[in-house]
């Protein structure tokens, strides 16, 4: 059982080390070889021993005793009905370790379907499962799928193997950890030489303002999540995503419209397009704006770090415009830590402090650009009254009451298994609400109460 129990992300473990003395560095995560057999809640078979690879992922996450696994099957499987049945060779196990409802991905997921994926942006679906591993119970799980290009999840033109061309698609992470990749999979934007942005608090910004850096505190580049094979293809994505930013700025901080060369290396200014037409021509507004609400809504405690996903696809029949989609990792959003605990006041637009507490200057430049823009807000405005209109908040909350009534039996089991509901190693990470919960139907009341309050405050002031 050492490949599930042992390994740690090294740079996670070498930060573990800079603070812990005589700490005994942990292994990597490595894969080894399995097979899996999946079964309905009645028993019945649905994958029999199925040639398979598992391995610990994830960054933070590999730190704790319960951690989140990576499958990757030696022919592609449908995975309980998951994407509509869609078969893929990589699917994921998450956790859940310090969400006591074990449900805060599942709402995410769900949500960023019904927001995202009715208006066909790529966004994982999800289903608790029960894991046992070598004939131990190892717990309940959330099984969701692998964020990468493929049919049916994030769709661009994906590159043949040491094609070196650029007209590709490109699937990118804005990533704290992107200096873990190599150089031809990561690079770094300088947001128009780091220029201020001014936070959106629904007060003006309150006289403040804030950079994509933070003065050297918020050091996150891009990770190329797809396939690279030369230079000219990172340069390529690199001057694309860099030139897509200035138009932003350009539009919303300087009421300027500029365009981009034929082929991506430089911007001009234009008299023939508003600025709004010529944000347009970069970015897929809808897109944007579909992830900035879900953003808001579920006031994710790491949108300025990482987990936060774009693709853009240069293939042809492309668009040619930075789409933001699949979203990610929302195991520490709605109320579970320190942010925005009450649902109340605006987040993802706005400075943010760090995960760790150290500093209150963040910001995801990204979401915060465009934010005080009159055009763009009428846009989010619009979308958002749609959403709340169509019954998507009520099915949220319908779903973690059904989950955690249906699923109560195998939640008793998991925390019998890891009693972290009592003594979570993760347990001083959370708000004092989120840490108060002692069984999981307290975590879940606790979850929908606070979802409630967040879709109430921003309904009153985007619904009126």
């Amino acid at each position: 059982m050492d490949f599930v129990t042992t390994p740690v992300a090294r740079h996670v473990a070498e930060r573990i080390a800079s603070w812990t003395p005589n700490y005994v560095m942990p292994p990597e995560p490595y894969y080894v070889d399995c097979s899996v057999t999946v079964t309905d809640t009645d028993d019945k078979l649905l994958i029999d021993k199925a040639n398979a690879s598992v391995k610990v992922r994830g960054n933070w996450t590999t730190s704790y005793n319960k951690k989140p696994l990576r499958i990757k099957f030696e022919t592609k499987q449908s995975m309980l009905g998951l994407n509509d049945g869609g078969e893929y060779k990589n699917w994921l196990l998450l956790a859940e370790y310090k969400d006591f409802s074990m449900l805060r991905d599942k709402t995410a997921f769900q949500l960023a379907g019904e927001i995202l994926g009715n208006d066909g942006f790529y966004a994982a679906d999800s289903q608790l499962v029960e894991v046992t591993i070598n004939g131990e119970y190892w717990g309940v799980y959330l099984l969701t799928e692998q964020q990468q290009i493929n049919s049916g999840r994030v769709e661009v033109t994906e590159s043949e193997k040491d094609y070196t061309g650029t007209d590709i698609g490109y699937f990118l992470e804005y990533d704290g950890y992107y200096y873990n990749e190599d150089a031809l999979h990561s690079f770094k934007v300088n947001y128009h030489n780091d220029a201020a942005l001014t936070p959106y608090d629904g007060n003006g910004g309150s006289g403040r303002t804030a950079k994509p850096f933070a003065g050297g505190k918020n050091d996150v580049g891009f990770t190329i999540k797809s396939d690279v094979y030369s230079q000219e293809q990172h340069d390529h994505i690199e001057r694309f995503v860099s030139n897509v930013y200035d138009i932003m700025y350009e539009a919303a901080y300087n009421d300027k419209a500029f365009v981009m060369s034929d082929d991506f290396r430089t911007i001009t200014e234009t008299t023939v397009l508003s600025p709004r037409e010529a944000v347009e021509k970069v970015i897929d507004l809808r897109s944007l704006a579909d992830s900035y609400i879900l953003a808001e809504l579920t006031c994710d405690a790491d949108i300025y770090w990482s987990s936060f996903f774009m693709s853009v696809d240069f293939g042809e029949g492309g668009s040619r415009k930075l789409r933001f989609e699949a979203p990610w990792d929302f195991d520490s959003s709605m109320g579970n830590k320190d942010r925005c605990a009450d649902g109340k006041g605006f987040y993802a637009g706005n400075i943010i402090f760090d995960v760790n507490g150290e500093f209150e200057e963040m910001c995801n430049p990204w979401l915060m650009v465009l934010i005080n823009e009159d055009w763009y807000q009428d846009i989010i405005k619009e979308r958002w009254a749609e959403i709340y209109d169509s019954g998507a908040f009520e099915r949220a909350y319908e779903m973690i009451t059904s989950d955690s009534e249906k699923f109560e039996p195998a939640f008793t089991r998991n925390y019998d298994k890891w009693d972290n509901i009592r003594h979570n190693d993760a347990r001083n990470e959370l708000c004092a609400g989120a840490a108060a919960c002692t069984t999981q139907k307290q975590a879940a009341d606790y979850l929908k109460g606070w979802l409630k309050s967040r879709v109430d405050f921003l309904n009153s002031e985007w619904h009126k």
